[in-house]
């Protein structure tokens, strides 16, 4: 969400605020702790919150930043208690599982569960307060006006009319709207005086029916002044990118988005996903080893690993491995598969219940979901990610009948997704499995990760969707 540098001051305060809070909330815990000892064995021992420095390490800085990512710091003016509490559990949920993650990965088990149980718990009250506390404190400085920036609005005067109408209530209740300038009927040098007089802090075009020539020289008037110049991208319409400004040199550009971001998810998405997948590798060798012996055993002479080449992220070429559960000439026997026995899935990509390529074991080991280890190689590569779409074979993606199904491979594919985990079984037609690519891509989120990958896991164990 963009805002003014007044706001982007007041975020980056109360995330340090934050920050502070949580550190206090775990010392604290540590001093609860000493007490609740002492109250069993009649000494009052140390704090050892000095002991698992580690987990301040990762709560401190990472809380603030998750919170940003729950919205908990928007609408800081005007948001419900309800609204603060539900985003506050999440991202304590979320920073108690990345703590549990480090603490399983790096064999850190010096922490006090005590600690952490009253330290999460203390650090919950002292941001809800912090929260309800500074809405408070802004409200009463918007009630006496204090605070209030000067803005103009300029524009076409039926632009400017339908602007304030998105805009809400409550975001003009944090201006004084000093002026509606109409620019489509006045002169730049009309602006330059208002700005003069007014000591305006910003204005905020509404460029849609104006002469971008127009806009060009208001917006230098601005820059002449020092004042903020902020233009509504309403010229351009987009159903599903999110309009951002950046620059390619000196050249600002409008950039039009439609998948995740660069951010620190992604970051440590790309982190999550070489050390899971390395961890993984290691751990599940023994699956490894049993399903190299049965398929030599079920398909001797056969190769072991079946390989083809599948479309990654933005359609690039890859080979994807997986232990071959088909018979040696499968692919060979692809076409003479479809007309005998159809195909249940709608449009382009092939599904079949009980194809018939299918050896026994290899049956086996696609109900357990054992046939899909070896792509851990491909995630740690960097080919393919944990959580995202599943790779097409490059065939299935060039018979694509709709432009838009192309969009799901604007992210890394991944070895598990929304319909792997949810709906292989139910859904028939391929429109349906796009649409929930793209509700992915869409709505990605670190937590919506987490949410697939602790969903994947009793889906695997249960067997549940595996063919």
């Amino acid at each position: 969400m963009l805002s003014s540098r007044k706001d982007s001051f007041t975020l980056q305060v109360l995330q340090i605020a934050d920050a502070f809070l949580v550190y206090v909330a775990f010392w604290v815990a540590g001093f609860i702790r000493q007490l609740i000892l002492m109250r069993f064995d009649g000494s009052l021992g140390s704090n050892e919150t000095h002991e698992m420095l580690w987990v301040l390490y990762i709560a401190v800085p990472f809380t603030p930043l998750i919170l940003e990512h729950f919205g908990f710091y928007e609408r800081i003016r005007r948001k419900p208690a309800m609204q603060s509490v539900v985003q506050l559990i999440k991202g304590l949920v979320a920073v108690g599982l990345l703590i549990g993650l480090f603490s399983v990965f790096a064999k850190q088990t010096d922490a006090r569960r005590l600690i952490l149980v009253i330290g999460v718990g203390m650090a919950f009250v002292f941001l809800l307060l912090r929260d309800r506390m500074s809405m408070q404190y802004f409200k009463e400085r918007i009630k006496k006006g204090i605070g209030r920036e000067n803005v103009i609005i300029a524009g076409h005067p039926q632009e400017i009319e339908r602007l304030e109408e998105e805009l809400g209530e409550e975001t003009l209740s944090e201006w004084n709207l000093v002026h509606r300038f109409d620019l489509a009927g006045g002169t730049v040098e009309e602006l330059y005086q208002i700005l003069k007089v007014e000591s305006v802090s910003r204005v905020v075009f509404a460029t849609k029916n104006c002469a971008f020539e127009k806009v060009g020289a208001a917006v230098e008037a601005c820059e002449l002044q020092g004042v903020e110049a902020w233009i509504s991208a309403s010229f351009v319409r987009s159903q599903i990118a999110r309009p951002v400004f950046d620059a390619i040199g000196a050249k600002p550009m409008l950039v039009l988005r439609s998948t995740p971001e660069l951010s620190w998810e992604l970051m440590v998405k790309n982190v999550m996903d070489k050390v899971l997948s390395a961890s993984l590798l290691i751990l599940t060798l023994p699956l490894w080893l049993f399903a190299y012996i049965g398929i030599r055993m079920a398909s001797p002479g056969a190769p072991v690993m079946f390989s083809q080449m599948r479309a990654g992220k933005y359609g690039k070429p890859f080979q994807m491995w997986k232990f071959r559960t088909m018979v040696a000439n499968a692919e060979e026997l692809l076409l003479k598969t479809k007309e005998e026995h159809g195909n249940q899935m709608d449009g382009p990509v092939f599904k079949l219940d009980r194809d018939p390529r299918i050896f026994s074991f290899g049956a086996l080991l696609r109900r357990l979901s054992i046939d899909e280890l070896p792509q851990l190689l491909n995630v740690f590569v960097g080919d393919m990610s944990l959580v995202g779409p599943r790779p097409l074979p490059l065939y299935e993606v060039e018979a694509f009948s709709e432009i838009s199904h192309r969009r799901r491979l604007s992210v890394k594919p991944g070895i598990t997704c929304e319909w792997q985990v949810g709906g292989r079984n139910r859904i028939t037609s391929f429109e349906d499995w796009v649409e929930m690519d793209l509700r992915y891509i869409d709505n990605w989120s670190l937590w919506l990760d987490l949410q697939i990958i602790l969903k994947t896991i009793p889906a695997v164990l249960f067997a549940k969707g595996a063919r």
